[in-house]
């Protein structure tokens, strides 16, 4: 078995053209020659035959001089080494193979690097000790190359001389891998940036600033669901959102927030599924369903959930691991779960904000206003949920239910646990990026010029507040003019001059 052929020639693997002909290698050519059911990783890695060594999109292009024998365990090592660890494709190999060939393959030549990371994976993802006495000597070795993907400070293991810094626990753990667009974001350190900014603002507009971004978030967060709430909803769920990162997550917190966000209890059930879930359509003739995406089996909410909040809480303590990783990790993995037959977008928004107060990127009061940003950018936020969603849709079995909901067939549960969740980063850290360079200075300069009009009003005609915003509120949905309406019946005690004068001032403040 371990001697089993993997590498081969391709032009195209599984719908992806190579940037040239090569010899397919590392989690490729494992997934191929397996037959596991997996989505092909971000990148795979091709062996070219013109002595050339580059990158391009969905590929690795290396020299000869990198190509590994044609056995497993040197397509493994060449994968650990190359291109990270994936923790679905070990997963998955592990469980097609017995036990005595994991041991086998430990056990090849010396326990050098790459087998004892296979070693320290089997024991840790299957929860199973293989037949291998203790190390009592050897450098610890990282298990997460820090130059490829990012990690947590980490924990040893004396057994199989590895330091653990995997960002996760066994029942949920998303890898992130480093990118130029991730690097860059993080060393621009958006956080000081804003602190910087927001302790610059008065501390009046500052806390009124606060309120207004609450609202804001709150119902661009409906409106990313397609609903429309009144305000007293809203208002309800803004106050949730801003009490983020104050109670720990727990599964009855989240059941607490989607009792929040479901205001009528008539036609959903509250709490978690017990039923199968997708997102998408249904045949307008039949009620077949059309599934966009695929839920996870109800059958494993539990054990998917408490790995979340295992994993939050453990990059809640890690005061290294930057904030909005952490945020992209729990929060996307949540929605990708689905585990509310309703609420589960709003929820997983909430999960942004409670992960960067808790890791202290949310400072001044100010709650981080991401879903208007998120709103904004809403085609990246739907590429962002269907780099993960579509691959699986073909490794999904399922079958329609009497009620026209899904029932999946098959074993699911590591697709929702071990996936790569670096496109979701890159699109959280954008929107971040946004929300302190224009959503959160938009709002504060908004309330600092409406306070010029409003001084102005009360200086110049003693206008009473509720006026002044009325007067304002017309003028904006106008482009800086009253309408004849207005004139004449709000506003019929101004002369003309003094409506142009107004209006003359108002286009000078809001510079319109």
């Amino acid at each position: 078995m371990e001697n089993k052929p993997c590498s081969r020639k391709i032009n195209v693997f599984h719908g992806r053209t190579a940037p040239e002909e090569g010899t397919l290698v590392g989690y490729g050519a494992v997934i191929e020659a397996y037959s596991l059911p997996l989505p092909l990783p971000e990148k795979l890695s091709l062996i070219s035959t013109k002595k050339r060594q580059y990158e391009t999109d969905g590929w690795r292009v290396f020299t000869s001089r990198h190509e590994p024998e044609d056995t497993l365990f040197k397509h493994l090592a060449f994968a650990f080494k190359y291109e990270g660890v994936n923790l679905a494709v070990v997963k998955k190999l592990f469980d097609i193979l017995p036990q005595h060939n994991i041991e086998a393959l430990v056990r090849l030549k010396s326990l050098g690097q790459p087998n004892r990371k296979l070693w320290f994976l089997y024991e840790w993802l299957k929860g199973e000790q293989l037949n291998i006495p203790d190390l009592s000597s050897g450098n610890l070795v990282p298990l997460i190359d820090e130059k490829l993907q990012y990690a947590v400070t980490g924990k040893s293991s004396t057994r199989h001389r590895i330091l653990n810094n995997l960002p996760g626990v066994p029942d949920f753990c998303p890898l992130i891998f480093k990118t130029i667009k991730l690097e860059a974001y993080i060393q621009s350190k958006l956080a000081d940036k804003k602190d910087k900014y927001l302790s610059a603002v008065r501390k009046d507009v500052l806390q009124r600033a606060a309120a207004f971004l609450l609202l804001k978030d709150s119902k661009a967060s409906f409106t990313i669901e397609g609903e429309n709430p009144k305000n007293q909803r809203a208002a309800r769920w803004g106050n949730a959102i801003g009490q983020a990162g104050v109670k720990p997550l727990g599964k009855d917190e989240l059941i607490r927030l989607q009792q929040i966000v479901i205001e009528s209890k008539r036609f959903t059930k509250t709490g978690f599924r017990k039923e199968g879930g997708f997102v998408g359509e249904h045949d307008r003739y039949t009620g077949e369903p059309i599934p966009d995406h695929i839920s996870a089996r109800w059958q494993d909410i539990d054990k998917l959930i408490d790995g979340v909040i295992n994993t939050a809480l453990m990059l809640e303590d890690e005061k290294g691991f930057d904030a909005v990783l952490a945020a992209s990790i729990i929060a996307f993995g949540l929605v990708f779960i689905h585990p509310f037959v309703d609420g589960n977008g709003r929820i997983h928004r909430y999960l942004i904000h409670h992960m960067l107060a808790e890791k202290q990127f949310s400072k001044q009061g100010v709650i981080f206003p991401v879903s208007a940003s998120i709103l904004d950018h809403i085609n990246d936020y739907r590429k962002a949920l269907e780099a993960f969603a579509s691959p699986l849709l073909d490794l999904i079995e399922w079958k329609t239910t009497p009620d026209h909901n899904v029932e999946v067939l098959n074993e699911t549960i590591d697709y929702y646990r071990y996936f790569d969740a670096t496109p979701q980063a890159e699109f959280l850290y954008e929107c971040v990026e946004d929300t302190i360079v224009n959503v959160i200075p938009q709002e504060v300069n908004y309330l600092q010029r409406y306070d010029e009009m409003k001084h102005y009003l009360d200086n110049r005609f003693e206008m009473p507040d509720k006026t002044v915003a009325l007067l304002v509120r017309f003028l904006e949905n106008n482009q800086g003019k009253l309408s004849q309406r207005a004139r004449t019946k709000e506003f019929g005690l101004l002369s003309k001059d003094e409506v142009l004068e107004i209006e003359d001032k108002f286009m000078e403040i809001f510079e319109i």
